[in-house]
């Protein structure tokens, strides 16, 4: 221990967050393709109401655009984040992984579409997918730390924004714009290809994209793993009206996803089938904003999304599982003028979601939830320091069918501080008192969940979570290197976690979920070193690592905690070329819940290289290729239900042309 906290903490006086350029350029025009480290742009972050760029929000995000995010993104919205220091992922096979913030996830971590929820039930349990393709993706931006305060208790954890340009609220530069890529792969015979398109005519915008995905059975270091392919076909349309003070815009999109769950896959020589997942979610969007004059607001925005969800599981040709979710959520923002000085927002925000689960295995009853928020954002800036306020007032009722119905009233503050030191060096401080309210599994589950290899049983009578964090950040500009660290404690009243309890039913081990007082505590960092020209090119190096420590307050370790991780990446550019290679070691993780395995560490060696054709002034193509565990290690991640059973892939290519036009 003693050992990884000193790399840590050699790590974490050199950190930082790389920024690639806007979300605007990546999705519409035809992006830089030198994409050094040093070039800190103003990445505009668009899940806050005020808009900041990344660099200047207080509360720690960090944000994947640009090259940078053509070059992250996988199959799953968990694996493309988990590069960023205090992110990681959960995995239940190539096609499910959900992001794991700072040791949390599931219910805690919000997954997000251009600032609402996803629709999909993949908090529910980790075999579920979420319904979102990260190839579609302009821009995502990761909150770390508690969200409640935007997005509800269920971000408690933090959350994940995938903004992907569907509705579009500003004229593109040009009349028609777009990108297209195809992919393979050599471990899974990937064969993928997206594409999209803007036109513009007049005040109007119209927007097509998509995106479809086959892959056969992977391979991992000993072998093929059986019943892991999977298929995604996604897509969208959208229009919107642009006008001198304001825009209007609505948009349809499919999800379609099957994947097996390598968990349970059979056995061919007795004839009993391996299980595969089905998942069809319909969204529909609307959203609108208006700039006032001469009024005390400057702005009024309104979103509002449907979702119409289905996620079959299925046993060869059987129906198994159903589960069905229908939510509609609405969202007012009300921007104020500056006021002596404070900038602010303000708004509203309600859920309604029906949740279903039918079959054998329904270990979830029916149940409706209904959630209505207030919530006021306030913050001044003067020559040196920079403050922020936050509220948040929640009701929550959840009614499952029985006489079993639930009503919670979280309420969470936030007050952040960011004050510069010198010109190069800055320190933040960010205090949080975040509520969450139980989720449905959490309260009412009772029976087998075989995707977990799990009986399990819910608390019914479960109190709300309360959440303390405190948070200190130093951050380091200069010429040569740009640098974060930030370590953070995070007192629990009430925790809610699954815990083993020893006892089998219908031959599975019983899982209760439990409430006790816990406390997280970690530390991230992340520098980029400007190591400037040399022979052959511009050079850069970044060191990242991150380490989070979560037990009871009686000094029982939490379950399924992500393990630490310290990487290093050498970046190389030279006019149309970028390579890089990157090593992370995930340390093991033996601190571990009772009757918990623990995993051993493993390290992963990744590398890219691309080359960019120029073929007229608004058009380029980009030959690339990436390895991925190129040591072709035996990986296990400590925050997966199916660690003994399922390695992660072993040695993979990645190759493929991307154009943008």
């Amino acid at each position: 221990m003693k050992r990884s906290l000193l790399a840590l903490a050699m790590a974490a006086s050199f950190s930082s967050a790389l920024q690639a350029e806007t979300a605007a350029d990546a999705a519409t025009d035809k992006p830089p393709r030198d994409h050094a480290a040093h070039q800190l742009d103003a990445v505009q972050v668009t899940a806050m109401p005020i808009q900041q760029d990344a660099e200047t929000v207080i509360a720690p995000v960090s944000v994947l655009s640009g090259a940078e995010l053509d070059d992250a993104k996988a199959a799953t919205l968990g694996e493309t984040v988990a590069r960023e220091a205090g992110v990681q992922t959960t995995f239940f096979g190539a096609g499910v992984g959900r992001p794991v913030i700072r040791g949390m996830e599931g219910a805690r971590v919000g997954v997000l579409s251009n600032g609402s929820g996803s629709g999909d039930v993949s908090t529910v349990s980790q075999d579920h997918a979420v319904a979102i393709d990260p190839f579609l993706a302009d821009q995502i931006e990761i909150l770390k730390g508690p969200a409640t305060l935007l997005y509800g208790s269920g971000a408690i954890g933090g959350a994940v924004n995938v903004v992907d340009g569907r509705i579009a609220e500003r004229l593109p530069e040009r009349a028609v714009s777009g990108r297209a890529e195809l992919r393979g792969n050599s471990n899974t015979n990937e064969r993928s290809g997206m594409a999209r398109l803007d036109v513009t005519a007049g005040d109007f915008v119209l927007h097509a994209d998509g995106v479809h995905r086959e892959t056969d059975d992977y391979d991992g270091p000993d072998g093929t793993v059986p019943n892991s392919a999977l298929t995604t076909k996604a897509g969208s349309f959208g229009a919107s009206w642009i006008g001198t003070h304001g825009f209007i815009g609505v948009s349809v999109s499919r999800f379609l996803n099957r994947y097996g769950n390598p968990a349970e896959p059979g056995d061919p020589a007795t004839g009993e089938p391996g299980v595969t997942l089905d998942l069809d979610q319909t969204r529909h969007d609307l959203r609108a904003a208006w700039h006032l004059d001469e009024s005390p607001l400057e702005s009024v925005r309104v979103d509002f999304g449907h979702t119409d969800y289905s996620h079959t599981e299925f046993e060869g040709d059987e129906v198994g599982t159903v589960f069905l979710n229908t939510a509609n959520e609405g969202r007012v923002e009300l921007i104020q003028r500056e006021l002596d000085g404070w900038r602010g927002a303000f708004g509203a925000q309600f859920l309604r979601r029906d949740f279903q689960a039918i079959g054998e295995e329904a270990f979830v009853p029916h149940t409706l939830t209904r959630s209505f928020g207030l919530f006021a954002l306030q913050q001044r800036e003067w020559s040196r320091l920079k403050v922020d306020f936050g509220a948040r007032a929640e009701k929550y009722k959840t009614d499952p069918q029985g006489p079993l119905q639930r009503e919670f009233s979280p309420v969470s503050f936030s007050a952040g501080l960011a004050f510069e030191i010198s010109e190069p060096w800055h320190v933040q401080l960010n205090l949080d008192r975040a509520q969450r309210a139980p989720a449905e599994e959490e309260l009412f589950a009772n029976g087998p969940h075989v995707a977990t290899d799990s009986f399990e049983i819910g608390l019914p009578d479960a109190r709300k979570e309360t959440s303390s964090q405190v948070e200190l950040g130093l951050h380091y500009h200069s010429d040569f290197v740009s640098a974060k660290v930030s370590g953070y404690i995070n007192r629990f009243d009430d925790f809610i976690y699954l815990a083993n309890t020893g006892e089998v039913e219908d031959e599975l081990p019983v899982r209760q979920w439990s409430q006790d007082d816990a406390r997280f505590r970690g530390v991230e960092a992340d520098a980029t070193f400007e190591l400037g020209e040399a022979a052959g090119g511009h050079y850069d190096w970044r060191v990242w690592g991150d380490l989070v420590r979560a037990r009871l307050d009686d000094g029982t370790p939490l379950p399924r905690i992500a393990p630490a991780r310290l990487g290093t990446e050498l970046k190389w550019s030279a006019d149309a070329w970028r390579a890089s290679l990157g090593i992370v070691r995930y340390r093991k993780q033996d601190r571990t819940a009772p009757l918990e395995t623990p995993t051993d560490g493993f390290t992963l060696v990744n590398a890219h290289v691309s080359y960019t054709l120029e073929t007229g002034d608004t058009t380029s193509w980009e030959i690339f290729a990436d390895g991925t565990n190129l040591g072709n290690q035996e990986a296990r991640l400590s925050t997966s239900y199916i660690k003994d059973a399922v390695p992660l892939p072993g040695r993979a290519i990645s190759f493929g042309v991307r154009a943008f036009f």
